[in-house]
């Protein structure tokens, strides 16, 4: 099944990385945050990708086009660094589209951008490229599947940083609560769906407003609740969190060591 991956982010809110890479491209480890996706995706068979470019497309496209397999793999170095022979790689069986969406496309119109690419698939994936999860993803297609929905997205708790609070006369604060223990659920941005969301949106709509406000209409939108691992790369402290999770190989997304550790 293919991947449509949003990679047009500025990262605002990063604004340590912001002036000089797009969102996608900010390193957690060695590797940008894009490339931690991507290999959660190839784990579970699904391997080619469509990459849905727009505020700096060159880094990224730099990036792959000069790809490093000895920065993520064990290699062995021969003839005084002429011949370097790969213990394993990461992508050589990868297939990449570059397409480049806009600059300030939104959500919605970088979709619509890629449909040509997408022509001939029942179904595909998207992702926002901003978040990493341990969702078990077989189980997800499978349930998407089995409701036979145009599109679906993994609902996750918000995180707990946030509250959320009461106000009564004169604003005055009448309750105050963390927002995880409110019940709430929020899109995670993980996405399934059918060729079919291409028929409920219009050229400059975003996605989870117009379009999935149509999906709700006709009862064609469903959630996959998910309360495992999830978070977001929002913040400069939420790059902190994953880079520390990635450094201490406590990293609960990068599934494709789970098979190493067995």
């Amino acid at each position: 099944m293919k991947v449509v991956l949003f990679c047009g982010g500025q990262g605002t809110r990063l604004r340590e990385y912001s002036d000089s890479v797009p969102k996608p491209m900010v390193p957690v480890g060695y590797r940008p945050i894009l490339w931690h996706v991507m290999k959660y995706y190839a784990h579970y068979g699904h391997k080619d990708f469509i990459l849905a470019l727009g505020y700096k497309a060159d880094v990224i496209k730099d990036f792959f086009l000069n790809y490093n397999e000895a920065v993520s793999n064990d290699f062995v170095l021969s003839e005084g660094g002429k011949h370097i022979e790969l213990a394993n790689s990461d992508i050589d069986d990868w297939t990449i589209t570059f397409v480049d969406t806009g600059a300030t496309s939104n959500i919605g119109e970088r979709l619509r951008r890629v449909r040509s690419h997408l022509e001939g698939e029942e179904m595909f994936m998207a992702n926002y490229s901003d978040g990493v999860a341990d969702i078990p993803l077989d189980d997800y297609i499978e349930e998407f599947k089995r409701r036979d929905k145009i599109a679906s997205f993994v609902a996750v708790p918000p995180p707990g940083s946030y509250h959320v609070i009461s106000l009564g006369a004169d604003d005055e604060v009448t309750g105050l609560r963390p927002i995880d223990e409110t019940g709430a659920w929020i899109n995670g941005g993980y996405f399934i769906f059918k060729n079919e969301i291409f028929d409920y949106m219009r050229p400059g709509e975003e996605l989870v407003y117009e379009p999935f406000g149509r999906l709700i209409d006709e009862g064609q939108l469903a959630a996959y609740r998910y309360t495992g691992f999830w978070a977001p790369m929002d913040t400069f402290k939420d790059q902190q969190r994953l880079d520390e999770l990635n450094r201490t190989g406590e990293a609960p997304w990068q599934v494709w060591n789970r098979d190493d550790e067995s």
